[in-house]
C-alpha cells in the first residue's frame, strides 16, 4: 500500500528511466521496505514537471484544492495499470488517459535558439491541471504506442519497483541504474561466491 502522508525531500525525485511517463511511474520509489510517494503537494508536481523537463509555465493550480496533485496521481495510476496489462498483450481501460488527451490544447510556435536559428517549439495552453499534465500524458500515449514494450522493464532488483526504457545497443540493461541497484546486485553476488567457496 502506498504512504500518500510521509513527506520526502523533491530533490530525491528519480529521472533515469529514459522516458518521461516512466519517470512519472518511479515518484513511488521503495525506501527502507515501504512504497514512497514522493508527490505530496501541487509545488512538488510542478518541481517534478520542471525537474522532468516538461516544465508547466502558466496559471498555477489553487494550492488549496490540491487539484494537480490529485490529477498527477490520477494520470500515474492509470498509466501503471495501462502498462501492466498491454505488457501483459491485454487490452485496457483508456479512459483516464485518454480524459488527459482530450484536456490537451497545443499550438507549434518559431522562435530562436540560442544558435540564431529557427525552430519549432510546442505552447501548450496550461489553465487546468489536467491541461499542466497534458505533456505527460502525450508521452504516455506515445510510449504505449511506438514503443517496444518488451524495453519497457522493472528493476530486477527484488527491492525495487522503479521502471525504465532499456535503450541499450544490446538492450540486456537489468536495473533502474548500475550505481545503485546494480551495484547491489555485484556486491550480494560477490559475498555469496565468497560464502560458496568458504573464504
Amino acid at each position: 500500500m502506498r504512504n500518500h502522508e510521509q513527506s520526502v525531500s523533491p530533490s530525491k525525485f528519480i529521472l533515469l528511466a529514459d522516458h518521461p511517463a516512466l519517470d512519472l511511474l518511479n515518484t513511488v520509489p521503495m525506501v527502507n521496505g515501504e512504497l514512497i510517494d514522493l508527490l505530496q503537494s501541487d509545488a512538488d508536481v510542478l518541481l517534478w514537471l520542471k525537474e522532468a523537463g516538461l516544465q508547466a509555465e502558466g496559471m498555477l493550480p489553487d494550492a488549496s484544492s490540491s487539484a494537480l496533485l490529485h490529477a498527477a496521481r490520477a494520470l500515474r495510476d492509470a498509466l501503471l495499470q495501462l502498462l501492466e496489462v498491454r505488457k501483459q498483450g491485454r487490452r485496457a481501460d483508456l479512459s483516464v488517459l485518454n480524459a488527459f488527451l482530450v484536456a490537451a490544447t497545443s499550438y507549434p510556435q518559431l522562435v530562436w535558439n540560442k544558435t540564431h536559428t529557427l525552430t519549432i517549439r510546442r505552447v501548450w495552453q496550461l489553465d487546468t491541471p489536467e491541461q499542466m499534465l497534458a505533456p505527460v500524458a502525450e508521452s504516455a500515449a506515445e510510449l504505449l504506442t511506438t514503443v517496444d514494450l518488451d524495453l519497457v522493464k522493472p528493476c530486477e532488483d527484488e527491492s525495487c519497483v522503479l521502471w525504465f526504457y532499456d535503450q541499450t545497443k544490446s538492450h540486456h540493461r537489468r536495473w533502474c541504474s548500475m550505481t545503485t541497484c546494480g551495484n547491489r546486485h555485484k556486491v550480494a553476488a560477490y559475498r555469496k561466491r565468497r560464502l560458496d567457496r568458504g573464504i
